[in-house]
């Protein structure tokens, strides 16, 4: 069933890695965009990670462990012995996404937080945390310490290990600088601080600003609002609901109303 929003066949950036532009990219066709899908994060566990190891030796003594991304569910996984399973402790979780890959390895999650952002988990997740409580968060190389600092605060004992690395694929640079420069997109969509640090490295590399003028631009989450406006990047749509559907739902309204 076609929605009533349209993109207009607008072509749109589509900056997820293989394993996730497929799902992104129908949803892009669905509201009538066509997807360009150019990676803008790729994602590389740490190798010999011996603080990780030491972390699920001991996995049975925590209490909580929390995924904050999809990403980081499938990392822990792979890198984890299948036996693991029989000592994971409760587990919390940000995003849909995090808890439908979390089910798929046959783990359900205890606490969901209903916006899915840290600030909302951090509050939402204090009045299960008690002094001396143990905390294991997985993470990536980027991503913020804002929740291991906040529980850490409030008396929890947190290891915060560092399981993958981010960053842009090679092929992705040319691809980004070519379609830029010969603007074969319309409109450009963020998932992440990473994503528009990404962008605009190869933007500021083969000085192209002046081709980031008039393109639409949509993101998911306020922390990834906030970059886009560290960049002075113009932001078309930052739905409340932080989901790619949303955010092109977001997207498509914008430019229906662009059009009256």
């Amino acid at each position: 069933m076609t929605p009533a929003l349209s993109l207009n066949h607008k072509r749109v950036l589509v900056p997820r890695g293989k394993g996730q532009a497929e799902s992104y990219s129908e949803l892009v066709e669905e509201y009538d965009g066509v997807p360009i899908k150019i990676p803008l994060i790729a994602f590389r566990p740490i190798e010999n990670n011996q603080l990780f190891a030491k972390c699920l030796k001991k996995l049975n003594t925590y209490d909580w462990l929390i995924f904050t991304s999809n990403v980081t569910v499938e990392t822990f996984f792979s890198l984890a012995d299948s036996a693991v399973k029989v000592d994971l402790p409760k587990i919390a979780v940000i995003g849909k996404r995090t808890e439908a890959v979390l089910k798929e390895k046959g783990v359900s999650a205890v606490f969901v937080p209903s916006a899915y952002v840290a600030e909302t988990f951090v509050k939402e997740f204090l009045p299960l945390v008690s002094t001396g409580i143990r905390v294991l968060l997985p993470k990536g190389n980027l991503a913020r310490d804002y929740i291991a600092a906040s529980l850490t605060k409030a008396g929890a004992v947190v290891d915060e290990v560092i399981i993958y690395e981010n960053y842009l694929p090679d092929d992705s640079r040319e691809s980004l600088a070519s379609a830029l420069e010969n603007q074969r997109l319309d409109i450009l969509t963020f998932t992440s601080p990473s994503t528009v640090d990404h962008l605009m490295a190869v933007v500021r590399e083969n000085q192209l600003q002046e081709k980031l003028q008039g393109l639409v631009i949509g993101c998911i989450g306020p922390v990834t609002e906030k970059r886009l406006q560290e960049y002075g990047l113009p932001i078309h749509a930052s739905p409340k609901v932080y989901t790619v559907k949303e955010m092109l739902k977001s997207l498509a309204l914008f430019l229906t109303k662009k059009q009256v």
